[in-house]
Order: C-alpha cells, then structure tokens, then sequence
C-alpha cells in the first residue's frame, strides 16, 4: 500500500499507457500522457470537457481523483489491468451520463474526498479537515503508527523511549476494527447495505462473518495471515500453517470451539476455503476472506 496514491511524474500505469480510450454511447474518454503529464478528456463528438489528473488512486487498477473549479470529481472511468484500458469505474456500471458533466465524473462530498484521501495516503488529513499541503502519497509508517514521526527523531538521538505501540497488543476484534477503518468494518457494511459480491472487497466485514471468527484469539487477525511491511504472498501454500494452528489436531480451542479438521486436504487451505470471487464492475477477483465450506451452486454469504 506504499503506492496506493500516485502523483504525476511518477505514475508507473499511467506511464507504461499513454494513451488509453474507452466509448459509451455518445461519449469518448482519452487519457495521455506526456512528459509526466497525464490529460483526461472527454468528448461528444461536439464539446469536450479536460482535466489534468493529479492523483493517482490504486496500485494496478487505478481511479483517478480530478479538480476543477476547487471541486473534487471522481473519474467516471478507470484503468483495469485485465482490461489493459479503460472501463467504467466500479460502482458506477448503471451511471448513463447524460451531459458532459457527468460524463467526467461524479462530484465527491467532503466527507467522502477525506476518506479517499485519508486511505490511500498519509498526512492528508488533520482531524476533520483534508491537508493535501502536507501529503505524503501510500501508506507510510505514521498512516498507522502515530507518532513514528517524531519516535524516528528521537531515536536518531539515542532515545528510544517514544516508541509508537505494537499494534499485536490489539485484541483481533480491535485490530480487525483499525484495519477495517479503509478495508471496511462489519458496521460500515452492514449500514450502507452493500450486499453480494461486491462486498468481496472488505475483506475485515468478510472475516468477522466466518464462523470461526474470535474476537480474542491472535490466531485469526489480520496479521495473523499478512506482514503488512512486506509484499501479499500470493501462494496459497504459505497460508497453511496460519489455518492449521487452528484445525489440527492437538490444537488450543477458541472460543467457538475445537477447530475442525479438514477431511479432504492439510495443503492449500485458502484455495478451497478462501474462493476467489470477481467483484462486479472490478474486472478483477478478490480472496474471500469468509472463510467457509464452499458447496457448488451455492449462492454467495453476506
């Protein structure tokens, strides 16, 4: 997540794609880019509407972020890698632009520009008010250790004291609350009702409903799977021993229960258990982080 916000000149999609184009209806999207500049345009055939892009928002598959008139719009259309171009952006598949306006995108509330921001960057945000003069792009060590700032300060001098606290001291149900704060907590779901699989993406809303999910035990938070300092391990070998110090035998029980053990395999748990679902509008999948017995035909948990 270091790179989950990026600026111009510095754009590695943006860059290895410099002119990209995607039509609906009566309308046409070009995005290009020269000399670390990137344009986003959009046209009728008659009138067009541009704006520089000025933020970069995801890793491979990217949002952007646009200004105009001191007003903050979120592109109607996105870069997809499976797609190599341009489609609608997720969330927006039922949108039918009717004018130019909406055709470059839809206007962000305040509120909604402080969680873009105050996700896929650090710095932007001080308290309720968004910051961009004092923004760093991605996650970095402050986004989640406050005060790491100033710890690296001191500990420059030889004082080690002001060290931020370990976020493992965290009960998994707190934990998995911090972490839900941009992945999506069971509460931010469930109140704005987004159901089916488009949930997929909130992977903190889809571990709490597993079954063996444990408020108290270590074993089932989120860092209990993933060192955030380090790259997603895409093998679903190295989860195997994550799932088995819960479903082996000899194993200490949670509070729901002894863990059962898998009749079918000990190898590769997240490929049966963790199914990769594809987010509609994402052209992408996610892991399911629902972790479950998957019968065939059955219709997706929420």
């Amino acid at each position: 997540m270091g790179r989950a916000l990026e600026l111009p000149g510095e754009n590695e999609v943006l860059a290895a794609h410099p002119d990209v184009k995607y039509r609906m209806g009566a309308y046409t999207w070009t995005v290009t880019t020269r000399n670390g500049q990137s344009l986003y345009t959009v046209t009728d055939g008659k009138d067009s509407l541009s704006a520089t892009i000025r933020w970069g928002f995801g890793v491979h598959a990217q949002t952007w972020v646009l200004e105009r008139n001191g007003r903050f719009y979120q592109s109607l259309v996105s870069f997809y890698p499976a797609l190599n171009g341009l489609a609608l952006t997720i969330g927006e598949e039922r949108v039918q632009p009717q004018t130019l306006d909406e055709a470059m995108g839809s206007e962000l509330s305040a509120e909604a520009t402080r969680e873009c921001f105050g996700c896929h960057a650090s710095g932007a945000v001080k308290g309720r008010d968004l910051t961009l003069t004092t923004l760093h792009t991605g996650v970095t060590c402050e986004h989640c250790h406050e005060g790491s700032l100033a710890h690296a300060v001191d500990a420059a001098a030889g004082n080690f004291d002001t060290a931020p606290a370990h976020l493992k001291d965290l009960s998994t149900e707190s934990l998995n609350h911090f972490c839900g704060q941009c992945h999506r907590t069971w509460d931010t779901v469930v109140r704005n009702r987004w159901l089916g699989p488009v949930n997929v993406r909130f992977q903190s809303y889809r571990l709490e409903n597993s079954r063996c999910f444990d408020g108290t035990d270590a074993r089932i938070s989120c860092i209990a799977c993933h060192d955030v300092h380090q790259n997603l391990v895409q093998d679903d070998a190295f989860y195997d021993r994550k799932c088995l110090a819960c479903h082996t035998a000899g194993a200490k029980p949670t509070s729901n229960g002894q863990g059962k053990i898998c009749p079918v395999a000990k190898a590769k748990c997240t490929s049966c258990h963790m199914p990769q679902v594809e987010a509609p509008g994402a052209h992408q999948t996610f892991t399911d982080h629902e972790i479950r017995i998957v019968r065939a035909n059955a219709a997706y948990p929420n």
